[in-house]
């Protein structure tokens, strides 16, 4: 752990360079490698990549900007980061710890699903004639998810134990480029398998404009809320470890260049490999699991591409919920005054609560169906979507929506900037910067919630 602590004790990231791997890595995840590419896919390859790259230049960036900041000038959780500009508002860190528990109620379950498919891959690659039989027999038994789920979980919580300042953060520094290295080798690769692989990366990368409507617009705005992690408290808590001398607003650039990287180049390997192999990748949760292992196991080098890209995500996945379970076992540790070993265990019991319920409801809780109010009526979710939904597009838009209020109307612009320049040194902050927080972001968000309801479509 870093000696250069902050008056509170609130210890510091080594370096630069590891603070950018932890925020990048708790960015880069599922969102990026199974779910970008399948929107992309859907929402018209090239036009969808456009879109989602001006959002993320207009939409995620000024909010990772004003999340550090706020995490920054605390140097504590995400409740008291909040507290500490105006007492009254602490319920939006509340609401971020609650979004994040219940985020991975079901993150932590598909990412034992990687493991396994990491595992199989390693150890015989064999996953019979029928690779969707094999997955939903896989994910609907009682038992064996359950499993990876604990051993993911428990690793994860382990090492946060001696803090995200420390370990994490070495490990993450190795972690996050060896993924952009699995991820560029599993694209090289895809390119050379099939002469229609070409035809992929075209439809990817070339913009139809024909294909331009609100539901690419919507699509690509709720998946950066996802993708990026804004919303939901990461970069809040994240920040509090951030030094003075770190420019807040390089940083926030780089983390979002490198987010964007891992979902173009997820793109770049998926969308190319499917075409190679005449597979359809609208697949939602189950495309990495089925579409993917179907494309290996008919090429030449299948297996050890596989196992690549599965450790490739397996890493993704872990450098993710590093910091997914940091915002709520931060708040736990200082906020309820547990000290760091009780946090970890309260928080680990809770999530692992929520693995098991999520987990089962793949199998012989399948039938069991959560409301959700919709403008035409009641709709029925199975846990996991309901989850799913109720996380990304409500507590996310939401957390963003609140998170612009207050840095406008309650922190002020005045003390924003202090904070986001350190006193001026960074430059000012623009009016441009102003306007996307007062006008177009809270738009994007109140697009989003009224979608979700169903009033707008």
């Amino acid at each position: 752990m870093s000696n250069n602590n902050q008056g509170n004790g609130t210890a510091q990231w080594n370096s630069r360079f590891g603070y950018i791997m932890v925020a990048a890595g708790a960015a880069i995840g599922l969102g990026n490698i199974w779910k970008f590419p399948y929107l992309a896919y859907r929402g018209g390859g090239g036009i969808f990549l456009i879109v989602y790259i001006i959002i993320i230049a207009i939409m995620a960036h000024p909010m990772v900007e004003m999340e550090t900041a706020i995490g920054r000038h605390s140097k504590s959780d995400t409740v008291t980061a909040f507290e500490k500009i105006n007492k009254k508002w602490g319920f939006v860190g509340w609401m971020a710890n609650l979004c994040t528990l219940m985020i991975n109620m079901y993150y932590v379950v598909v990412g034992g699903w990687v493991l396994k498919y990491a595992f199989t891959y390693i150890v015989s690659g064999d996953f019979g004639e029928d690779k969707g039989a094999f997955f939903t027999d896989f994910t609907g038994s009682t038992v064996e998810p359950i499993v990876w789920t604990v051993l993911l979980l428990a690793f994860v919580s382990i090492l946060l134990l001696f803090g995200i300042t420390n370990i994490v953060e070495k490990v993450t520094k190795v972690m996050m480029p060896l993924l952009f290295v699995f991820l560029i080798v599993c694209g090289i690769w895809a390119l050379t398998i099939d002469p229609k692989a070409i035809e992929g990366l075209k439809y990817y990368l070339i913009p139809d404009f024909s294909k331009m409507n609100v539901k690419v617009f919507a699509d690509a705005a709720t998946q950066v809320l996802f993708s990026v992690g804004i919303g939901w408290g990461i970069f809040t808590t994240l920040g509090a470890n951030i030094p003075d001398k770190n420019n807040l607003k390089s940083d926030a650039i780089l983390v979002s260049v490198c987010d964007t990287a891992a979902a173009v180049l997820a793109g770049f390997v998926i969308i190319p490999s499917a075409f190679a192999g005449g597979f359809d990748v609208q697949k939602g949760p189950s495309l990495v699991f089925e579409v993917m292992t179907n494309i290996f196991s008919g090429l030449p080098g299948g297996r050890i591409i596989g196992s690549v890209f599965f450790l490739a995500l397996s890493f993704a996945v872990i450098s993710s919920l590093f910091s997914f379970f940091e915002i709520t076992m931060r708040t736990f540790e200082i906020k309820l005054n547990m000290g760091r070993k009780k946090a970890v265990g309260v928080v680990s019991g809770i999530i692992l609560a929520g693995n098991v319920l999520v987990s089962l409801g793949f199998g012989i809780m399948k039938n069991f169906k959560l409301p959700w109010p919709y403008f035409t009526g009641v709709e029925y979710y199975g846990l996991y979507d309901w989850f799913d939904c109720f996380t990304g597009y409500v507590l996310l838009p939401a957390g963003c929506l609140l998170t612009c209020i207050f840095v406008w109307k309650v922190w002020g612009f005045k003390a924003y900037e202090k904070e986001l320049t350190s006193n001026g040194r960074d430059g000012k902050l623009s009016s441009f910067s102003k306007a996307l927080t007062m006008v177009v972001v809270p738009a994007f968000m109140i697009i989003i919630l009224l979608n979700v309801f169903g009033f707008i479509q």
